[in-house]
């Protein structure tokens, strides 16, 4: 069932907890008292936890299953990965004996890692889109009908690509008509109004097929509330969101790639399974994880996980969806490798990419080559260039120190207050360059916690870091310091 696994480091295992909540309970069953029949080999890990019932819970580990880790536990969580296999995950990362190396897994573990592995391999012999063994992508999407059949189909999706492009053309200029509105009245009266008149507005935009654009004006709904300075972000955030409705409808004036950009920001995506059946564009290469982050938008949870191309030099980002309170299905263990195929996602400077065929086990990852604080800068600029919608552009800094505000530990101190649990957190907070005069504020939402574990860490020296550089400041989300991986 495939090679034994590198053992992951504790802080990678934590890495893939939903949430803090499952991150603090896993951490509780990671001494060895729990735990019974506990052993990895062959790529996986399993064991058993006792818990409040008779009977303990069976918890088995796929860590090498060709399509990225999974989780299966008797236990009653709806959370992937449950509490159980994080504590089985920081007990073996912690190289405790209980969990005994080599043989095979019981009966109960065998049944599903054999199940899941074969699904694996199932789908990988399809190919894109779940065509049969040996067949083409040209032939899947064609099927098995006659010409006749074929231009039936072909024609029925172009007039529904065209409605599609009507209600969206609709829905723009209906946007700015609102937009005109608003600032005929005076951006004032968007505090008074509240977020209801936001969010009427997102609803006509999905109903306009323009799903982009809904989530763009339900971000302008909270900038009201944001505290001081709205009036300027809301401005700012409504002109972009001008921007955008006049470069769909002049799609057709912008230089491909730019067009592409802008239908990708409307709502208009490609399916996965069709980037990946182009061979051509799909790129090999040894993918270091760099960083993992969930948010909830809406009824979703989006899990957003940074990949760095060791041979492409190439960032990629893959997102991943859990809906009904799941957790997303893709988790990938922070500052480990993979040797896998990914395409990239249409658009000038696109960055967004599906994750196709992966070889083997995470490997033990490398520190990413890191750039100076001007540098970033001036990459966000051409990032900027070709998408004038971009929040931010995944950088890695080298040879930074976090230099908290003056007033850090102080009782009426604002990073003080952060340390905490309160407060902004990163209000006047840089990383600042190790060897020239020149510094990066830290963007606003940025934990108090991961500022003062970077602190911690650069107290031996100067340390590398990744995370976005935008408008708003650097957000950082992993750290490396002499050899060792440290998620934020």
């Amino acid at each position: 069932m495939g090679g034994q696994a590198v053992r992951w480091t504790a802080e990678q295992v934590r890495a893939l907890a939903p949430d803090d909540a499952s991150r603090r309970a896993g951490s509780k069953l990671s001494a060895p008292g729990p735990w019974t029949e506990a052993g990895w080999g062959n790529g996986a890990l399993w064991g058993q936890c006792k818990g409040s019932g008779s009977k303990p819970y069976q918890t088995v580990v796929d860590l090498d299953g060709g399509q990225g880790p999974g989780y299966r536990c008797s236990c009653p969580s709806r959370k992937f990965p449950c509490k159980h296999a994080l504590g089985l995950l920081l007990l073996w990362a912690g190289g405790e004996a209980v969990v005994a190396e080599g043989g095979d897994p019981p009966e109960w573990a065998d049944g599903w890692l054999g199940d899941r592995r074969r699904r694996a391999e199932r789908k990988a012999a399809r190919g894109p889109a779940g065509a049969p063994e040996g067949t083409n992508a040209g032939q899947a999407a064609a099927g098995t009908g006659n010409g006749a059949d074929e231009r039936a189909r072909a024609e029925a999706a172009h007039r529904r690509a065209a409605q599609r492009a009507e209600r969206i053309t609709a829905g723009t200029q209906e946007l700015e008509q609102r937009l005109a509105d608003l600032l005929r009245g005076g951006l004032a009266g968007a505090e008074q109004r509240g977020y209801a008149p936001w969010e009427e507005m997102a609803a006509r935009m999905v109903d306009a097929q323009a799903p982009g654009l809904a989530a763009r004006i339900r971000e302008l709904g909270a900038i009201p509330g944001s505290g001081e300075g709205w009036p300027g972000r809301l401005l700012a955030e409504c002109a972009l969101l001008h921007l955008l409705a006049v470069g769909w409808r002049r799609a057709a004036e912008l230089p491909a790639p730019l067009a592409d950009t802008v239908r990708t920001r409307v709502g208009l995506t490609l399916e996965a399974a069709d980037l990946l059946s182009d061979k051509q564009a799909l790129v090999r290469d040894e993918w270091l994880v760099l960083a993992q982050r969930d948010a909830d938008e809406g009824r979703l949870t989006v899990r957003r996980v940074w990949l760095y191309g060791r041979s492409a030099g190439r960032h990629a980002l893959l997102l991943s969806y859990g809906a009904g309170g799941r957790a997303p299905e893709l988790a990938l263990p922070v500052g480990a490798a993979l040797d896998a195929e990914l395409a990239y996602y249409p658009g000038s400077g696109s960055l967004r990419a599906a994750l196709g065929p992966r070889y083997g086990a995470p490997l033990p990852g490398f520190q990413p080559p890191g750039t100076g604080v001007r540098e970033a800068l001036e990459g966000y600029a051409r990032m900027l260039r070709e998408d004038p919608w971009a929040e931010g552009r995944p950088c890695v800094l080298e040879r930074v120190v976090p230099v908290p505000p003056s007033d850090a530990g102080t009782a009426g101190g604002t990073a003080g207050a952060s340390r905490g649990g309160a407060g902004p957190g990163a209000a006047g907070w840089h990383l600042a360059a190790a060897d020239e005069e020149v510094a990066l504020p830290v963007a606003p939402g940025t934990g108090a916690a991961a500022l003062w574990r970077l602190l911690a860490l650069s107290a031996e020296g100067p340390v590398t870091v990744f995370g976005e550089c935008g408008h708003r400041g650097f957000a950082p989300h992993t750290a490396w310091h002499q050899g060792r991986v440290v998620p934020l």
